[in-house]
């Protein structure tokens, strides 16, 4: 325990500091759980996104060797027949995070001789994008889940040094400077009744 006065002024800052410890305490348990809440919902798109992501895979895995060949893969001028053009996100404020929030992607295809590439190129593509779109989509996500986890791990520590230290510290400072001055009290109480039982001695 830090070291404290023990006297009237010190009480009054102690209390003052329980009052505030215990004022502050709440705030930060609620968003803790606010925190805990959301990471949980990211996690569940997260594992929403991982499936999708498998189900892609698995749709065009037979033939994503053959597709990634040079020749099919861009245009007769070497350009991507599919690239990504942007991506658009927002802002949102958690419990006072700001992340990002995953808007939408836009894709550029290039334009290719139709009687020249074979027909699952195009299904090819539709899937690619759909990949994309999704891998796009986790790393934001994934990002929210950093942010996210990184308060968490601050609030937590704030809300333990709150509950398992301050508070405990501040009310045992409390109690030991009572003590002490309750003690003081009652040994003045003391001192004035042996010094008015000698004044009324030396008057007999």
């Amino acid at each position: 325990m830090p070291k404290i006065k023990l006297t009237k002024t010190e009480l009054k800052k102690q209390k003052d500091a329980l009052k505030m410890y215990e004022r502050y305490l709440p705030t930060l348990q609620l968003k803790k759980q606010q925190l805990q809440i959301e990471i949980r919902g990211i996690e569940a798109r997260l594992s929403q996104l991982s499936e999708a992501k498998t189900a892609l895979e698995n749709d065009y895995r037979s033939w994503i060797g053959v597709f990634s060949e040079e020749q099919f893969a861009r245009d007769a001028q070497g350009k991507p027949l599919l690239q990504i053009k942007s991506v658009k996100t927002s802002e949102r404020n958690i419990a006072g995070v700001t992340i990002p929030q995953f808007e939408s992607a836009e894709f550029e295809f290039a334009d290719y001789d139709f009687f020249s590439y074979p027909l699952w190129v195009d299904r090819a593509l539709s899937l690619m994008q759909q990949t994309l779109l999704t891998d796009i989509e986790r790393s934001v996500v994934e990002e929210q889940k950093r942010l996210l986890a990184a308060e968490l791990r601050t609030t937590t520590q704030r809300v333990n040094l709150f509950e398992k230290i301050k508070i405990p510290e501040t009310e045992a400072a409390i109690r030991r400077i009572r003590i002490y001055l309750g003690d003081q009290q009652v040994a003045q109480v003391v001192r004035g009744k042996i010094a008015k039982k000698k004044v009324e001695e030396s008057r007999a």
